[in-house]
């Protein structure tokens, strides 16, 4: 028994020197690869860079070359090692195997599809604020199998792409620009032309209003204390939060500031009650104190607890 599992030892020793060779050019080839693979990246990303200025679908390609690299490598290593026959039944049979790796795999494959599409259709940028479904935030990063995208609240969503192909995408800073509006109402006495002729003016001050789309203002609604004027202007959007959030808010505050100050009145909504006119007549029963009681107190504390000890349930409301 000693003999024989010397034997398999001695057997297995000398295969492991035959395909030790083998082995070592393989590791090799697999190294030079790996290394190659990160190399490429990053000449394809440098090469792309400077004939692109779309840094989403530079980042996906170098990817996709990356990876195709390294399953290259992969087959050449299997090749050296001997399995070409696997190798050849496995690309043999990728027919089959496609359809059952789809069919297993299809949500996988549809977002690296929907990626592909993505990075040449480029619907986004980088930084760029879009809007998918409910999720609203600026775009990070296009990946094979997901877009991430980072909110303004400090979330990062892993979207993927079939959902951003599939579902509408507003893009709010692909065009540069964006319209923002508000609403300020004033009195009815006041003299709305002259009120509109003020805001514009005081919304042209802004540095960062657009010049070249005039700002404009209209009567939006009469309410029922006010004459809601209802104001537009346009702005860049290269920082989203910059050019709408805070923007907007300088010059609501600006044009508030510029109303109070020429005598116009800013009423908030008035609610009026109205009793119907024709209503049953509702008895009022008003009952005169005497001297001494409750509506018309002792100043003593004391004779008032006897008082209202004497009078007891008498002391109620009438």
């Amino acid at each position: 028994m000693l003999g024989d599992f010397t034997t398999v030892l001695h057997t297995y020793w000398e295969q492991f020197l035959y395909m030790l060779p083998r082995l070592v050019i393989a590791a090799l080839v697999m190294g030079g690869v790996w290394v190659g693979a990160s190399r490429l990246r990053t000449w394809l990303a440098a090469k792309l860079s400077a004939h692109s200025d779309d840094p989403l679908l530079t980042d996906f390609l170098t990817q996709v070359g990356r990876w195709v690299l390294v399953l290259t490598g992969l087959v050449i290593a299997l090749n050296i090692l001997g399995f070409s026959g696997v190798v050849g039944g496995i690309l043999g049979a990728a027919g089959l195997s496609a359809f059952v790796v789809g069919f297993a795999f299809k949500d996988i494959a549809e977002n690296f599809l929907a990626g592909i599409i993505l990075a040449f259709n480029r619907p986004f940028g980088v930084n760029d604020t879009v809007k998918i479904q409910e999720m609203f935030g600026q775009i990070t990063k296009l990946n094979l199998r997901t877009t991430e995208m980072g909110t303004f609240d400090g979330r990062d969503i892993s979207i993927p792409n079939a959902i951003v192909l599939k579902e509408p995408l507003i893009n709010y800073t692909r065009d540069g620009f964006i319209r923002q509006d508000f609403v300020v109402g004033v009195d009815y006495d006041d003299d709305v032309a002259a009120a509109i002729a003020l805001i514009l003016e005081q919304v042209r001050k802004e540095p960062e209003v657009l010049t070249a789309r005039e700002p404009f203002a209209v009567v939006d609604e009469l309410a029922a204390s006010t004459v809601n004027l209802k104001v537009f202007f346009w702005t860049d959007t290269d920082d989203y939060r910059r050019a709408t959030l805070e923007l907007r808010s300088r010059v609501m505050n600006r044009v508030k500031v510029a109303l109070m100050a020429g005598g116009y009145a800013l009423p908030p909504d008035i609610l009026e009650l109205r009793l119907p006119t024709k209503m049953p007549a509702v008895p009022i029963q008003v009952a005169i104190a005497e001297p001494g009681t409750l509506a018309d107190p002792p100043e003593d504390p004391k004779k008032l607890a006897k008082l209202a000890a004497k009078q007891g349930p008498s002391l109620g409301p009438s």
